[in-house]
């Protein structure tokens, strides 16, 4: 099993949801989790991120001038990355099939990597 990271994507405006229609948008992922379990694939960790207004941007470019630190996250576009999933799934093909499902518009699914040994498992 390979892990998987699914950032979501949506504009902000879920941060300004009435309870009733948060609590909708939380039952469709739950619903999601559950139909992740039920594929054979596991949801690892998954969290809501707060909204980028609350965002804080470290630039290091190295050298002697240091880390640039900025509020937010300056990018010029209307979706942000408003939460995440990491899901253990068999492979890439599970993993897309259950990113389609997902209750957020826009998912972006990549592989985990894994740095846990010695070999370079890049793009792998």
């Amino acid at each position: 099993m390979t892990q998987y990271m699914f950032m979501l994507f949506d504009d902000e405006s879920w941060h300004e949801a009435t309870e009733s229609d948060w609590m909708e948008g939380m039952q469709a992922h739950r619903a999601f989790a559950e139909a992740v379990a039920a594929a054979g694939a596991t949801v690892l960790d998954a969290n809501a991120l707060e909204h980028t207004r609350t965002a804080t941007t470290v630039r290091n470019p190295g050298g002697s001038e240091g880390p640039l630190t900025t509020d937010g996250p300056f990018i010029e576009t209307k979706e942000a990355i408003g939460g995440y999933y990491v899901i253990e799934a068999r492979d890439l093909d599970q993993a897309l099939e259950l990113a389609a499902t997902c209750p957020s518009p826009i998912v972006e699914v990549r592989p985990v990597l894994d740095t846990s040994g010695n070999a370079d498992t890049r793009g792998a």
